[in-house]
C-alpha cells in the first residue's frame, strides 16, 4: 500500500505503480466521444499517462496544460489525461483551454484502472478517485518511468519525465 498526503493529511492508495521494465497493464478508458481507449490500441507509440484527481482542481489543470504543451513537441507520444471525471468535463476543459495535443481518458467505467496502476485512493474524503501520478510507457508497452506525487496538491516532476522521452 502506498501512502500520500492531501494538504498534509494522510491518504492510502491501493497497491503501487507498475515496476520499471514491466509490461504496463492494459486498460479500457473512455474518450471524449465515449469511445474506448485501450493500451493495446496505442501499441507502437509512447504513452504518457497523466493521472490525476479531477480536472476541476488547480494543480490538475496546470499539469494538463503543461503536458499538452510538451506533447506538441513529440509526434511519437500520446498523452492520456486520466481521471474519474466524466468525459464531458474533460472535453469541456480541453475546449475551453484549446488543448489539442492530449487525449482525455476517463476511468469512470474501468473499475480496475486505479488498482492496476496503484493510484486509487482507498480512504478519507477523496476515497474512490485517483491520486496524482505519471507513468511513461514505451512503444512496446513496457513501463520506462513512474512518479507517484507524494502530496496530491503538488505538481509532478515535468523535467524528469521529459528526459525519458
Amino acid at each position: 500500500m502506498t501512502k500520500i498526503t492531501f494538504q498534509g493529511n494522510p491518504l492510502n492508495i491501493a497497491g503501487s505503480l507498475p515496476n520499471i521494465g514491466s509490461k504496463a497493464p492494459n486498460f479500457d478508458l473512455v474518450g471524449d466521444d465515449l469511445s474506448s481507449i485501450t493500451l493495446n490500441s496505442l501499441k507502437g507509440k509512447k504513452v504518457l499517462l497523466n493521472i490525476f484527481a479531477s480536472i476541476d482542481t488547480p494543480t490538475c489543470a496546470i499539469a494538463t496544460k503543461k503536458f499538452n504543451d510538451d506533447a506538441a513537441k513529440h509526434s511519437d507520444l500520446v498523452v492520456l489525461c486520466v481521471s474519474v471525471d466524466l468525459p464531458f468535463a474533460l472535453a469541456r476543459f480541453s475546449q475551453e483551454n484549446n488543448l489539442s495535443h492530449i487525449k482525455n481518458a476517463s476511468a469512470f467505467r474501468d473499475k480496475n484502472f486505479g488498482k492496476d496502476y496503484g493510484v486509487e485512493i482507498i480512504d478519507g474524503p477523496l476515497k474512490g478517485i485517483l491520486s496524482r501520478a505519471v507513468v511513461l510507457i514505451d512503444a512496446n508497452g513496457s513501463v520506462i518511468y513512474t512518479e507517484h506525487v507524494s502530496e496530491l496538491a503538488d505538481e509532478p516532476n515535468y523535467s524528469a519525465v521529459l528526459k525519458k522521452l
